[in-house]
């Protein structure tokens, strides 16, 4: 089992299609693929036409007073399952500090999945808490969406300085960028520069297309109605240097 995580301290960055896309792009490709959605806005839940509610709320499966595979839902694709988001993650940080090793809790709450999926994408609330150092644990593999500004920059770095000052090494860091605008003359310069600065830059870019903004008109993945659109090539792409990364 590998675990993803979609990360940004941002939101608005395209974070949540990007787990989405993902990780249907996972399923197709014959993996055993779970979403879970930790966000308490619950995109990635609306995304796959699933109520962002669990039952019993987050505290008791936080506790592990409820198995994961309890709150399991299904979605329209084959491979493919979401842990719905709920409303009560919004107080997920206060959960995880009552429990023992608060740190570690996500990563022990999914081990007795690697049975039942390949890849578990976690669709990750915008800040730094308690619930992002335990996904930075958890996961073999970030993904940070970065747009191509000075300002998403700073925020990358920003995220790098706490890995580092937090000694979180294992996760592979795998930033790329995202809402790429090729008429704007920053988001080119930026597309040459910072790939110098943050070797560790994936190749694709994704743009920003309004293909996209339709995921929410279609309620899916883009891949499953707009496959040969700019967009869905690009997350193909952005898909099998994911997998490299992770053979590597």
């Amino acid at each position: 089992m590998r675990i993803i995580g979609v990360y940004n301290i941002k939101g608005g960055v395209g974070k949540t299609a990007a787990a989405v896309n993902l990780a249907y792009l996972s399923a197709q490709a014959g993996f055993r693929t779970l979403v879970w959605d930790l966000d308490p806005q619950g995109a990635a839940s609306y995304y796959f036409r699933i109520k962002p509610r669990i039952k019993g709320g987050g505290r008791k499966m936080i506790k592990g007073k409820r198995d994961l595979d309890e709150l399991i839902k299904g979605s329209d694709f084959e491979n493919l399952d979401l842990l719905p988001a709920d409303f009560s993650y919004r107080n997920m940080d206060l959960m995880l500090g009552d429990t023992k090793g608060p740190v570690k809790q996500l990563l022990k709450l999914m081990r007795p999945l690697s049975m039942e999926y390949d890849r578990i994408f976690l669709d990750c609330p915008p800040s730094i808490s308690l619930v992002s150092e335990n996904i930075f644990r958890a996961a073999d593999a970030l993904m940070v969406p970065t747009i191509p500004t000075t300002l998403s920059m700073r925020t990358y770095e920003q995220l790098v300085e706490f890995l580092d000052g937090h000694r979180v090494m294992d996760v592979k860091r795998m930033p790329f960028f995202s809402m790429l605008d090729r008429r704007k003359k920053m988001h080119l310069g930026m597309l040459e520069d910072l790939p110098k600065v943050f070797p560790e830059m994936l190749k694709t870019p994704i743009p920003y297309a309004s293909d996209v903004e339709r995921m929410g008109f279609h309620r899916a993945p883009l891949g499953s109605f707009a496959p040969n659109s700019p967009a869905g090539l690009a997350y193909a792409e952005l898909w099998k240097e994911l997998e490299a990364g992770l053979a590597g």
